[in-house]
C-alpha cells in the first residue's frame, strides 16, 4: 500500500501535539486548552456525531469557543440546546449570521435606491437580538450587501453608513455588536460592496458606534489585498472579531500560504482575547482531517 506524503505529514503533525493533549483526551477534559479562543463549527468534527456531540468533542480537545453561522435559522429548541452545551463546557459563543444575503440573487443592495431592502435588513437585525440572547452571543455577522453598478460608489457608501448606523442603534442597548464582513471578489463573492478591511474601516468610522465593527476574515483579505498584519494594525480599533482560513483552498492553517504562526504571535502581543472563528474546511477527509485540524491549531498556537 502506498501512503501519500500528505497523509504521512498528517500523522506526524498529530503525533507532535503539545504534551498533555493525549492525556486530556483520555480524561475527557479541557485540560489542554489553547492559548487563544479558536472556534470550530458544525462539520469540523463531523465523524464524532451531531452538533452537540461535536461541541463536546471540541471541548475535550481544548477548544474554548464555538461558531455557528446558521444559528439564526435553527429552532428555538436547537438554539437553547446548543447554548446549554456551551455553558456546561465553559465555551464562548462566537458569531452567527444576523442577516443572510441572498447570494444567488446578489441581494440586498444596501446602497441602492430601494429603501425596502434596507428596512428588510434592519428587520433581520432586530430579530437576531433574541437569538443572540439565547446563545449568549456578543457578536453577529452582517454582510453589507452588493454593489449597484449604476449608482456612484460614493452614494452607496453614504447609504451603507446610514443603514449601519441605524442597525447599530438597534443593537447597542444589548451590549452586543454587529461585525461587518469584507469578502473577496476574486474567488468567492463577485459584486459584493465591502471587499477589504480598509473598506470596513471607512464604514465603521463613519458609523462611529461600538455596536458596529469589522469581522476580519484573513482568508478573504489575503485573496483581495494581502498585507495582513499591517492591515490588522491599521484597522485594529475597528476590528471586533477575527476568522482564520488558509489560502488557497480555505482549509486549516498550515495548509496554504498564510503564515498563521506569525499572526498568532502578533495577536498574542496585542493581548487579543476575542473569539477566532475557524471559518474553513479540513484539508483531509474523515478523522485524519480532524486530527490534522487539531494538530495545525496546536502548531500555530505555540507561536
Amino acid at each position: 500500500m502506498t501512503v501519500s506524503r500528505r497523509a504521512m505529514l498528517a500523522v506526524g503533525a498529530a503525533a507532535s501535539v503539545i504534551p498533555g493533549l493525549v492525556a486530556a483526551q483520555r480524561r475527557g477534559s479541557n485540560a489542554a486548552r489553547f492559548a487563544l479562543k479558536y472556534a470550530p463549527h458544525e462539520g469540523s468534527f463531523a465523524s464524532r456525531g451531531g452538533r452537540i456531540e461535536q461541541i463536546a468533542y471540541a471541548a475535550d480537545q481544548g477548544f474554548t469557543a464555538w461558531e455557528d453561522n446558521e444559528a439564526a435559522g435553527r429552532t428555538v429548541a436547537e438554539q437553547e440546546q446548543m447554548a446549554k452545551a456551551l455553558q456546561q463546557r465553559g465555551m464562548t459563543m462566537g458569531v452567527f449570521v444576523a442577516s443572510m444575503p441572498r447570494w444567488s440573487q446578489s441581494r440586498p443592495v444596501l446602497g441602492g435606491n430601494d429603501e425596502a431592502e434596507r428596512e428588510g435588513f434592519l428587520a433581520d437585525v432586530r430579530q437576531s437580538l433574541d437569538v443572540a440572547k439565547r446563545l449568549n452571543a456578543s457578536r453577529m455577522t452582517v454582510v453589507t450587501g452588493f454593489l449597484d453598478p449604476k449608482i456612484p460608489v460614493e452614494i452607496q457608501t453614504a447609504r451603507v453608513i446610514d443603514v449601519m448606523r441605524r442597525a447599530g442603534d438597534i443593537v447597542a442597548p444589548s451590549g452586543a455588536a454587529l461585525v461587518m464582513e469584507p469578502l473577496n471578489t476574486r474567488t468567492n463573492h463577485p459584486g459584493v460592496y465591502m471587499q477589504s478591511f480598509a473598506a470596513g474601516f471607512a464604514i465603521a468610522r463613519g458609523v462611529n458606534s461600538p455596536a458596529v465593527k469589522i469581522l476580519a476574515d484573513l482568508y478573504h483579505e489575503q485573496i483581495q489585498s494581502g498585507n495582513l498584519i499591517p492591515s490588522l494594525q491599521t484597522c485594529w480599533s475597528e476590528i471586533g472579531y477575527i476568522q482564520f482560513g488558509d489560502n488557497p483552498g480555505r482549509k486549516e492553517p498550515t495548509s496554504g500560504e498564510i503564515n498563521y504562526r506569525n499572526i498568532v504571535t502578533w495577536l498574542k502581543a496585542k493581548r487579543y482575547d476575542g473569539v477566532i472563528g475557524m471559518e474553513h474546511g479540513n484539508s483531509l477527509a474523515g478523522r485524519a482531517g480532524e486530527d490534522r485540524l487539531i494538530a495545525a491549531y496546536h502548531e500555530i498556537d505555540q507561536a
